[in-house]
């Protein structure tokens, strides 16, 4: 009779632990958004983009990304000498991974990776370049110099709802360039939707999204 009160008391005691499944669609809508660091880099200096996004989400878990755009320059260097202008085309795509632990939170913090291109042309004029022979200065302008630029972009960022479908967010990136090339002027001084070449890999975007 003791045991097999001891053992009801046991069974009474257990508890049931069920796992909870995940009822969300796998399709949870798009979104599109506009870069504003961007707009600022061409209101208030001599390069910048315009550039837009799409976005899909899948499961509030991953975000596969579109983003293209126009990046421009003109540009004139004091040291050099040297006026540079271009204006061209770029795309990424990629996406993005939500590593929150509640993956439906209104606010998302994500890390995402994308592959970049552009093909470009740009000019170079200087009306008054020192000959390093003769010693003279000379006229020099190149123009239509055909190039092109590959890399890749690591990515975190953050995005929270404000109101409503709209949400605000930014985005750090790291560039990383796989190959390239720079046509018969030597290094491009602006690539489209890259920046400034040199040692500058760090970049970053302020995102204004409609997510529907």
């Amino acid at each position: 009779m003791l045991i097999c009160s001891i053992g009801l008391q046991a069974q009474t005691k257990k508890k049931i632990f069920t796992e909870e499944v995940d009822t969300i669609p796998f399709f949870r809508g798009f979104s599109v958004s506009l870069d504003a660091v961007g707009l600022a880099q061409m209101a208030f200096g001599n390069y910048g983009q315009y550039e837009g996004a799409l976005r899909v989400n899948l499961k509030d878990k991953y975000f596969p990304i579109i983003e293209l755009g126009w990046g421009k320059a003109n540009a004139y260097d004091e040291i050099t000498k040297l006026t540079y202008k271009t204006g061209a085309p770029y795309g990424r795509i990629g996406c993005d991974f939500n590593i929150m632990k509640n993956k439906h939170d209104i606010h998302r913090l994500y890390g995402g990776l994308r592959y970049a291109f552009t093909s470009y042309k740009f000019d170079v004029f200087s009306p008054d370049l020192k000959d390093p022979v003769w010693g003279d200065y000379v006229e020099f302008q190149m123009h239509d110099v055909k190039a092109n630029y590959h890399w890749l972009e690591f990515v975190v960022g953050v995005d929270a709802k404000v109101w409503k479908c709209f949400r605000l967010g930014w985005s750090a990136r790291y560039k990383r360039r796989l190959f390239h090339n720079d046509g018969d002027a030597g290094n491009t001084w602006y690539v489209p939707g890259y920046g400034k070449q040199g040692n500058m890999r760090l970049g970053g975007t302020f995102n204004i999204t409609i997510e529907l």
